[in-house]
């Protein structure tokens, strides 16, 4: 099977009432864990890669990966998406690679750090649209600011500092057309999200009920959503690490969110726990060992095993055969009679 659009994931995903989970890569193991995952649990899967995973492991090198994934597991629907493109020109050369879908993140300006305007914001999301849907690919856009810093993207400061407006929200995805929307409503980049278990005060998940409220139809992204769970957290300290005590999103909060239109969910620290936590424990029990196969293969394997977890909580468990996926030049034809609609449905 051929890598297929994300739109088409998150449009099925809304008929069947789950979200489905978003994966940051950045090598060959990471690919295989989520492939092992997607064909035990029977899921769709979006892969993403982030400009700092493009650069370490080359454009071409993550890309063919990602085919073989997708020829190798031709029952799985696979959609690759660039995270939080910086620029027109980060989602157009990855456009021109073959990935299926991009995020243009124009809260942030091209450095990937100083806060857009919401004008800003609208000019470049909408001229990757543009481009985007010419071709057949999905746009995911943001509004809002998340907090932390993540591969060298990030505001840097709490969740906090630019949680989304919701009538901007509307604005936004009036006058963009994105295919899905990411919103801020407090989660973070990185491990070290809260210093306590998160509650209504920084969490706003009555701002994320209200944005779906309005945008009922409206794909929405909860990204920074890893749950950073404790006993991940605890095998890297028991062999050697200095984690401090930090919190996640809690896996009940991402499934309100799912009940409430969320339909992508970005998961990346929890699968670099499970990793970094398997290694370390190999290093410390068998220091003899030097082959890299001896830590990478226990590596994957706990990676997979979270990733499976997520998959099954967040309901894509069980959903990869529903439907016959759609050709990107089907979805582009779409695009442009109208067929597949861009429009939001507004409901204030």
């Amino acid at each position: 099977m051929p890598l297929v659009s994300m739109r088409q994931l998150l449009d099925e995903a809304a008929k069947g009432g789950y979200g489905v989970g978003a994966f940051n890569v950045n090598d060959m193991e990471q690919i295989q864990a989520i492939m092992m995952a997607a064909k035990e649990t029977k899921s769709p899967v979006i892969v993403q890669a982030s400009r700092g995973a493009r650069k370490f492991a080359e454009d071409l090198y993550l890309f063919k990966l990602i085919q073989a994934a997708a020829e190798l597991n031709p029952e799985i629907p696979i959609a690759m998406h660039q995270d939080h493109g910086n620029s027109f020109e980060t989602c157009q050369s990855a456009i021109e690679l073959g990935y299926t879908s991009v995020m243009m993140d124009g809260s942030l300006k091209a450095d990937g750090k100083t806060p857009s305007t919401f004008e800003e914001n609208v000019e470049i999301t909408k001229r990757v649209v543009d481009y985007a849907h010419e071709r057949g690919v999905t746009v995911e856009g943001e509004i809002g600011v998340l907090g932390g810093v993540e591969d060298g993207h990030g505001a840097g400061g709490s969740g906090l500092d630019h949680v989304t407006d919701p009538d901007q929200a509307v604005e936004f995805a009036e006058r963009t057309g994105v295919d899905a929307l990411a919103i801020a409503i407090g989660t973070s980049h990185g491990a070290y999200k809260f210093t306590s278990k998160p509650d209504g005060s920084v969490l706003k998940m009555d701002i994320l009920i209200k944005i779906h409220k309005y945008l009922p139809n409206t794909h929405l992204v909860m990204h920074g959503s890893s749950s950073v769970p404790k006993d991940l957290q605890d095998t890297i300290n028991q062999y050697g690490g200095k984690l401090n005590p930090t919190w996640g999103v809690p896996v009940e909060e991402i499934q309100l969110g799912i009940k409430n239109g969320v339909r992508k969910v970005n998961v990346d620290t929890d699968n670099r726990l499970a990793i970094t936590g398997a290694i370390r424990k190999v290093f410390a029990e068998t220091p003899e060992k030097f082959d890299p196969r001896d830590y990478l293969k226990p590596a994957r394997e706990a990676m997979a095993k979270v990733v499976a977890l997520r998959m099954t909580q967040f309901g894509q468990a069980g959903h990869a055969g529903d439907y016959k996926p759609v050709s990107i030049e089907e979805i582009a034809k779409g695009y442009k009679d109208g067929s597949l609609s861009t429009k939001p449905v507004v409901t204030k």
